[in-house]
């Protein structure tokens, strides 16, 4: 019989035909991450085009987020019972749908209703995507195949916009939808003759409302975290919105401890492991999704790049993960230094550009490269651990679930960073300059001469360092303390093991 993992016992050797199966998935994985940012370069165009006002565009851009955040858990738990293939087909099968819909739509409604429809088809893409890979590699090569895995986020994150800028240069505002279908169709052919089928052989039954409270819960939080910056955190609408996010959680995690085939099992969290992943994957989001949110505003409202070349000048980034994770050498240091280690050394790299951005950045685009060249050092080493970390610490039947763990705290993370972090910027923007209108672009307008615009971009550069500031003591915090619980499981573990039977 095979086991949950797709391998029979006591075989140590993974899929054969597993690193052909990992191109696969990472090809309809990377299809998912460049819509999380190609629809920023496209904003003008549909504002001009399909005369969509500032509430069309934002949920335009937040319909695709929301859902998506809204449904890994539930994606996650439906792939480890009906069959991660099936939920990897259905991810597909639904995101090339919207791409269709979305590249053909007229009105803004319906491109706002397609890109939900992706959002779904995303949820089931990103959980089975890394369920997968951890079911067809033996676990010495896990950590290898995790980095590839998180070097195409890197890869998606970097060429998203330049992608958007070059498809709307050529083509009109649709191509950069319609474009999903051939990668879609491809990958469709690929899952279906060569990647295997598994799921949780126990067949566990369907926690339909832990699904429910679930999606209803981390939909709701996201939105109270996005929607803070533009109503104000103290406003009704963020602050019923939150509330309801709190008690939906609250009554989720309720739910989940009473019953005995739980979605989520919150036994997880008595594990060492993946408490300290989890925190450190909540601060490391949190601090780099807030610090890479605003270094495009430096680039553009201070060095005074386009949206082109600003995405150009953050690639160094990505393209660090992507050649210290494809080589291997992020394993390597991994296998070698251990996960406690490498991640504390990764945090620390990454922290350490964060600083070299905020501290140098305002002399020129030297200080701002450095900084980017460490923290893709620092991801390259810390990002797969950090997963790896999360999903060898849940059961192997449960690897979807631990997939949307994963993706979830990613989201939440990325989301409270550019949220808080922005508010920080805001603040001591207000703070130097009291007259600073809603965004830096309409306070410049307003500007009477050159030398108070001058005295404007120096407040919104001295508001951007701080924040950067913040995120490097966020990030470096969650490096530490992730390594020192993940230090204190290890040697837990190693005390149990010694203790004869």
């Amino acid at each position: 019989m095979p086991t949950s993992q797709g391998r029979p016992p006591g075989r140590t050797q993974g899929h054969p035909q597993r690193w052909l199966i990992l191109g696969v998935i990472c090809l309809a994985q990377l299809t998912v991450l460049l819509d999380n940012t190609v629809l920023n370069v496209a904003i003008p165009t549909l504002t001009e085009e399909l005369g969509a006002g500032t509430s069309d565009i934002q949920w335009m851009i937040n319909a695709y987020s929301l859902v998506q955040s809204g449904l890994l858990l539930s994606a996650g738990s439906a792939a480890d019972r009906y069959g991660r293939k099936k939920m990897l087909i259905a991810g597909l099968a639904l995101f090339g749908i919207g791409s269709l819909v979305a590249g053909l739509a007229d009105t803004t409604g319906q491109l706002i209703a397609a890109r939900a429809g992706m959002g779904v088809g995303g949820a089931l893409l990103l959980t089975t995507t890394l369920a997968v890979a951890m079911q067809i590699f033996a676990p010495d090569e896990q950590p290898k195949a995790i980095g590839i895995w998180s070097a195409v986020n890197a890869l998606g994150f970097a060429t998203g916009p330049l992608l958007g800028g070059f498809m709307l240069d050529h083509y009109w505002w649709g191509a950069i939808f319609l474009i999903n279908l051939p990668v879609v169709a491809l990958a469709l052919t690929a899952v279906i003759s060569l990647v295997p089928e598994s799921k949780n052989p126990r067949g566990d039954r369907p926690d339909l409302l832990g699904a429910l409270l679930s999606t209803i819960g981390m939909t709701a939080l996201v939105y109270a975290i996005i929607s803070g910056p533009e109503h104000g955190w103290t406003s009704a609408r963020v602050l019923a919105t939150a509330a309801l996010a709190l008690l939906v959680l609250a009554l989720f995690a309720y739910w989940e401890s009473r019953i005995p085939y739980p979605m989520l099992d919150l036994h997880f969290f008595r594990d060492r492991r993946f408490t300290g992943a989890v925190a450190g994957a909540v601060l490391i989001t949190f601090g780099m999704g807030g610090a890479l949110f605003l270094l495009t505003q430096h680039l553009q409202f201070v060095l005074g790049y386009g949206p082109l070349e600003a995405g150009l000048r953050t690639a160094p980034l990505a393209l660090t993960v992507v050649a210290l994770n494809f080589t291997g050498l992020s394993a390597k240091f991994t296998a070698k230094l251990g996960t406690p280690v490498s991640i504390a050394l990764g945090m620390v790299l990454m922290s350490g550009g964060l600083v070299s951005i905020a501290t140098l950045a305002s002399s020129g685009y030297a200080g701002t490269l450095l900084g980017l060249l460490l923290i893709g050092a620092g991801c390259a080493i810390a990002n797969p651990a950090m997963a790896h970390a999360i999903m060898s610490a849940i059961p192997p039947e449960k690897a979807g679930v631990g997939a949307g763990i994963n993706g979830t705290l990613a989201e939440f993370g990325n989301g409270l960073g550019v949220a808080v972090l922005g508010a920080v910027l805001n603040a001591r923007f207000a703070a130097l300059i009291p007259f600073a209108a809603a965004s830096l672009p309409a306070t410049l307008a307003a500007a009477d001469s050159a030398d108070e615009r001058a005295r404007i971009t120096d407040g919104f550069a001295s508001g951007l360092e701080t924040s950067q500031l913040v995120g490097a003591v966020a990030v470096l915090l969650g490096g530490l303390l992730a390594a020192a619980l993940l230090r204190r499981a290890e040697r837990a573990d190693s005390a149990v093991a010694a203790v004869p039977m």
